[in-house]
C-alpha cells in the first residue's frame, strides 16, 4: 500500500487551455480522497494524470517514494474503475476479472483463488459464469470493482463509477464502496460531481472549480467552514442561502442589515474575526445561512418569510419563499424581495401563501467578501487592523502604548497623523512594547491562536505554545510584516516573503572521462546560479529546446538570499567565448547588484538591491555598509515559472 504526493501539477493543452492549475496534495496511505466539482473543473483530468492516461505538463507525482511522471500506467501499480465499466462483453464475469492477471502471467491456480475471493467480497459468486449483458448496472459495477480488487494495487482510482445507476442503487453502491475501502485498507481516490457522494464517502474532499483547487478538507469542515462562497454553495443540499447585507457594530452587538430591511442582531463575539473595516455599515458583504440552520417560530421574530412553494418530503419539509421585510399583514403585496429556502420538520399545515416567522441560528452564519468571495470569518484572520496616532514623526501611540518608530517607518510616517495598521497573525513577537491580556487560546490544527484583548476588540496572534486565558503577555511588532494605511489607502506595504527575478536558463555540456556531462544554470543579469540537474531535465521536458531561448520568472524566498562581495565577471571576446564553450562552465558566486536602500525595521534589517532593472531584498546586519554586492542562493530553493503561461514548472 502507498500514499501519493502531487506537487504543483498542471495540465495545459496545445491550444493553451489550462485544465488543471497548480494542484498540490499529500494523500496518506489508506485515505479515501474524493475529487468533487462541476463538469469541466479538472477532477477527471487530475485522476487520469495519476493513472498515467494523461501526460503531466508540469509538476511532480509520487506514488509512495517513487516519482512516476514518466512511468507507464501498467507499471504504477494502480487500478482504475471507469464510469462505463469497460467490461469485455464476450467474456464471462470470471474471465473479465481474470483477464488482467493472465496478461501478467499469474498462475491459473492463483488467479482462481484471487477471483473467487474478490467475488465473495462483492457478493457476485453466483454470477461468475454470466456475460455482462445478462447483468444489471449494479452487478456490472461490482464486476468492474472485482477486476480492480484482484490486482491488489497500491491505489484504487474511481472515475464517477456510479453515475449510470439509479438513485436507489447509487446509495447502495456508495455504502458498498465505503465498506470495501475499510476491508481492503488501501488508498482510494474517487471522482464525482455529486456532493452527496463526496460527503458520505471521503475522509477528505478536494473541491475544484475551473481547474483550481478551492478547498481541501474533511466533509464536516467543508460544510461548517467553507473557505469561499463557491464551496459554501456547492456543498450541502439544498444549497446555502445567500443575501447581500451590511454589518454595523453597536457595542457588544452587530446588526446584520438585509436589503429587504430586516435586521438580524448577533453578539460581536460571533463575528469578532471579521476585519474591522466590514463593521461600520458601509461595506456590503454576502451573508450565508444553510436551510437547516433556520427554524420556524410561532412568535414574532422580526424576520418573516412568504412561502411560494412547499415540498413535503415525509420526514422534513422544504419551504421556498421570500424574506419580505414587512409584517404578516403586508406580505401578500410583497414577493421576491429576497429568496430563501427553509428546511424544517414536516407539517401538513405548511402551504404556499403562508407567512412564517424565521429564527436564524447565529452560531451557523457565514460572511463572504463580495469581491473575492472568500470568507471574512477565517479560522486564522489574515490581519487585524487597529488605529494608531503618529507622535512627532518619532513614535506611535498604538495598542495602548507609546512605541518608538524604527527608521524604515519614520520615513513613511514623518508627516502623518492618524493611520491604520494591519497586523498579520504572525506580526507579533515576544518583546516589551505591549502588555496584552489573553482572552482565549484557540487550538486550530497544530497552531495556537491567541485572542488578545485591545479595548472592546481582539487582536489575533499565533503562539507556539498554549496559553491560559487571563494571562498577560509582552509583545513587540514584527515591523517588516506591517501594512499601513491612511484613510483606507495603502501607504506602506510589508516586505514580500519572496523575490521575483526574470532571467534565462542556461546549459553547459562537456565530457569527463569520455562521459557526457550536462550542467544547468539560472542566469540573471550577468550572473549565474547552479540549477539542480533534475530541474534542468524537467524544464527541457516541458518546454523542449526553446527553454534555452525563453526567459523565466525565478521566485526565491527572501530568507534564503545571502549577500556577498561583488563578483568579477570576465568579459570575453567572441573567440574566447567559442573556446570556453568546450570547457565546463562554473556558476558565478552570485548575481551582482547595487544596494539602493537599507530598511531598518528595528528587529530586522533589509538591503534593497538593484539587479539590473529588477529589485531584490535580503536580510543583512545593520552595520553592513557595502554598496556593491552580489546576492547568492541555493538553486534548489528556486521556483521556476513560465512567462508564456502562468504556470510553475519546477
Amino acid at each position: 500500500m502507498a500514499g501519493l504526493t502531487l506537487k504543483h501539477i498542471y495540465k495545459v493543452y496545445e491550444n493553451g487551455h489550462k485544465a488543471v492549475n497548480d494542484f498540490s496534495i499529500d494523500i496518506a496511505d489508506k485515505e479515501f480522497i474524493v475529487f468533487v466539482g462541476p463538469s469541466g473543473c479538472g477532477k477527471s483530468t487530475t485522476l487520469r494524470m495519476v493513472a498515467g492516461l494523461e501526460q503531466i505538463t508540469a509538476g511532480d507525482l509520487f506514488i509512495g517514494d517513487t516519482l512516476v511522471n514518466d512511468m507507464e500506467p501498467k507499471d504504477r501499480d494502480i487500478a482504475m474503475v471507469f464510469q462505463n465499466y469497460a467490461l469485455y462483453p464476450h467474456m464471462s464475469v470470471y474471465e473479465n476479472m481474470a483477464f488482467g492477471l493472465r496478461n501478467r502471467k499469474v498462475p491459473e491456480a492463483e488467479i482462481k483463488e484471487l477471483v473467487l475471493n474478490a467475488a465473495k467480497i462483492l457478493g457476485i459468486e453466483e454470477y461468475l459464469d454470466r456475460k455482462p449483458k445478462a447483468m444489471s448496472g449494479g452487478q456490472r459495477q461490482r464486476v468492474a470493482l472485482g477486476r480492480a480488487i484482484v490486482r491488489n494495487p497500491k491505489v484504487f482510482l474511481f472515475d464517477e463509477p456510479l453515475s449510470n445507476l439509479d438513485a436507489k442503487l447509487r446509495a447502495q453502491m456508495r455504502t458498498e464502496i465505503t465498506k470495501l475501502h475499510k476491508k481492503l485498507a488501501t488508498t482510494f481516490i474517487y471522482v464525482t460531481h455529486d456532493q452527496v457522494e463526496a460527503m458520505t464517502m471521503g475522509t477528505r474532499i478536494v473541491v475544484m472549480k475551473l481547474g483550481y483547487v478551492q478547498q481541501i478538507d474533511t466533509p464536516m469542515n467543508l460544510y461548517n467552514k467553507p473557505y469561499n462562497k463557491f464551496v459554501a454553495g456547492f456543498i450541502g443540499t439544498p444549497q446555502m442561502n445567500f443575501f447581500n447585507v451590511t454589518l454595523l457594530r453597536k457595542g457588544d452587538k452587530v446588526e446584520i442589515r438585509f436589503a429587504s430591511g430586516d435586521v438580524l442582531e448577533v453578539p460581536y463575539e460571533k463575528v469578532a474575526k471579521a476585519p474591522d473595516r466590514y463593521l461600520h455599515g458601509d461595506v456590503e458583504v454576502t451573508f450565508g445561512i444553510r436551510p437547516d440552520h433556520i427554524a420556524i417560530s410561532e412568535k414574532k421574530t422580526g424576520m418573516n418569510c412568504l412561502a411560494n412553494v412547499v415540498e413535503h418530503l415525509g420526514n422534513e419539509c422544504l419551504i421556498y419563499g421570500d424574506i419580505t421585510g414587512k409584517s404578516a399583514e403586508e406580505t401578500e403585496t410583497l414577493a421576491n424581495a429576497n429568496q430563501i429556502i427553509v428546511k424544517t420538520t414536516e407539517s401538513p399545515d405548511y402551504a404556499p401563501g403562508m407567512t412564517f416567522n424565521l429564527v436564524i441560528d447565529v452560531d451557523k452564519i457565514h460572511l463572504f467578501d463580495n469581491e473575492t468571495e472568500i470568507t471574512i470569518l477565517q479560522d486564522i484572520p489574515a490581519v487585524s487592523t487597529f488605529p494608531a496616532k503618529v507622535v512627532g514623526g518619532e513614535a506611535l501611540e498604538f495598542l495602548g502604548a507609546k512605541v518608538k518608530l524604527p527608521e524604515a517607518l519614520k520615513r513613511v510616517l514623518k508627516e502623518k497623523d492618524n493611520v491604520e495598521i494591519d497586523i498579520p497573525a504572525d506580526g507579533l513577537i515576544e518583546g516589551k512594547d505591549f502588555a496584552l491580556k489573553v482572552h482565549e487560546c484557540e487550538k486550530i490544527g497544530d497552531k495556537n491562536l491567541l485572542h488578545l484583548e485591545v479595548g472592546d476588540r481582539y487582536l489575533f496572534a499565533l503562539s507556539e505554545k498554549e496559553v491560559k486565558a487571563g494571562t498577560m503577555l509582552q509583545f513587540s511588532l514584527r515591523n517588516d510584516k506591517l501594512a499601513i494605511r491612511e484613510n483606507g489607502e495603502l501607504i506602506h506595504a510589508p516586505i514580500p516573503a519572496e523575490v521575483e527575478l526574470v532571467g534565462r536558463f542556461l546549459k553547459s555540456e562537456h565530457r569527463e572521462g569520455g562521459e557526457r556531462v550536462i550542467d544547468f544554470f539560472y542566469g540573471i543579469n550577468e550572473g549565474m546560479v547552479a540549477a539542480p540537474r533534475e530541474n534542468g531535465f524537467r524544464l527541457n521536458a516541458v518546454e523542449g529546446n526553446k527553454c534555452y531561448r525563453n526567459s523565466y520568472k525565478y521566485v526565491i524566498p527572501v530568507e534564503k538570499i545571502k549577500v556577498n562581495e561583488p563578483i568579477l565577471i570576465e568579459k570575453l571576446t567572441p573567440e574566447e567565448e567559442k573556446a570556453a564553450a568546450k570547457r565546463p562552465i562554473e556558476a558565478s558566486a552570485g548575481i551582482n547588484g547595487v544596494v539602493v536602500d537599507k530598511l531598518d525595521y528595528g528587529n530586522i534589517v533589509y538591503d534593497v538591491i538593484q539587479v539590473g532593472e529588477q529589485k531584490a531584498y535580503a536580510i543583512v546586519d545593520l552595520d553592513d555598509e557595502r554598496k556593491e554586492v552580489s546576492i547568492a542562493f541555493d538553486g534548489a530553493d528556486v521556483a521556476v515559472h513560465s512567462l508564456d503561461i502562468e504556470m510553475r514548472i519546477c
